[in-house]
């Protein structure tokens, strides 16, 4: 593929991807990483790319929901260092061990958190309520460990359980996505480490992926502020609607394709 055709294709997926994560919560780093993958990259050097991309996206990301008065800065406190302490020792799992065995498990999980936020959305009628503490910090860890060791699934994880827990969406999305920007840092931190330190093998031929990491890069960073206000203007069902259907949707995808890799 030329170089220039690859740039302008990662930036399609990069805008695509960031305008749906930053609306809704999820999604940038499931869809780049499937895509990354399709394309031959190892599991490892995706999850590296991915994040690298990430750091300057959410950085935008969260300039603009920070602009928009989307963020709840008390869940924001709690949330971040529960985030960051996770995606490092997902960072090290996944230069480990394959970090795959984990979908089957989280695919399962996301099904169940998507049907229980659309029936919340459909028949609930509030009031939202500040998410607790016990929920937030193992919810953290285990979606910074889940994002790194599987190249994407922050979003997914954290922003559909905190909403599916009674968190008030417009607040959740902000939230969740202005801590992924010092989770994806933390993560990124670590990939390098463990490059620099010889425990990473799978690095080898990541500098042939930079291209695509530009394409994510730009297209990211141009969808961002656009996100930030669509949450601001979006009512809390409808955005609840959103954010259930598409995380059943990516559940189903990632079924099919768990089976289709079986079968």
């Amino acid at each position: 593929m030329l170089l220039g055709s690859e740039f302008f294709i990662f930036l399609g997926v990069g805008f695509l991807a960031q305008l749906v994560d930053g609306a809704l919560g999820m999604a940038y780093g499931v869809v780049s990483s499937t895509v990354l993958l399709s394309f031959g990259v190892p599991p490892a050097a995706a999850s590296a790319s991915v994040h690298a991309a990430e750091m300057f996206t959410t950085a935008a990301s969260a300039t603009s929901h920070v602009r928009n008065h989307n963020v709840n800065w008390k869940l924001f406190w709690r949330l971040a260092p529960a985030g960051i302490v996770g995606g490092v020792l997902g960072t090290y799992v996944l230069t480990a061990i394959d970090g795959a065995m984990l979908r089957p498990f989280v695919t399962v999980y996301l099904g169940l958190l998507g049907v229980y936020i659309l029936y919340r959305a459909l028949r609930a009628r509030g009031p939202y309520h500040e998410p607790k503490t016990k929920i937030v910090l193992p919810l953290g860890v285990a979606g910074g460990f889940v994002d790194a060791a599987g190249g994407g699934g922050w979003g997914p994880i954290v922003t559909s359980s905190l909403i599916g827990s009674g968190g008030a969406p417009r607040y959740v999305v902000g939230t969740v996505n202005t801590v992924e920007f010092f989770v994806t840092t933390a993560v990124s931190v670590a990939f390098i480490t463990a490059l620099l330190t010889g425990h990473w093998s799978d690095a080898e031929g990541i500098d042939q992926h930079l291209w695509s990491v530009a394409g994510l890069v730009v297209g990211g960073i141009v969808a961002a502020p656009l996100a930030g206000f669509v949450v601001r203007i979006l009512p809390a069902k409808r955005l609840m609607l959103l954010v259930g259907t598409l995380v059943v949707a990516l559940a189903g995808y990632q079924t099919w394709e768990l089976l289709f890799k079986v079968g």
